[in-house]
């Protein structure tokens, strides 16, 4: 897939094992939501998560971002619930 349009959403959390359990709530889904006109890659660096959304187009873009800034706000919500 040839992805001319992307973008990285990029929060940090308050401490690393925050930012591991957001990392390992969303990792799953990378692999099942790929379609063919987006690509989605996930990386933490200590506190700090990282997606990136890929798409051939911007309508693809905007469906993406929407897509897992859903998934990283479900995964924050229920972390949260845990206190």
């Amino acid at each position: 897939m040839t992805a001319p349009h992307q973008t990285y959403l990029t929060a940090e959390y308050a401490s690393t094992d925050l930012a591991r359990a957001i990392e390992r709530s969303i990792r799953p889904e990378i692999d099942d939501i790929e379609g063919d006109r987006t690509t989605a890659r996930l990386s933490r660096d200590g506190r700090q998560v990282e997606l990136t959304v890929e798409a051939t187009d911007l309508v693809a873009l905007r469906a993406g971002i929407n897509t897992w800034m859903t998934l990283r706000g479900v995964a924050e919500d229920a972390l949260a619930g845990q206190k």
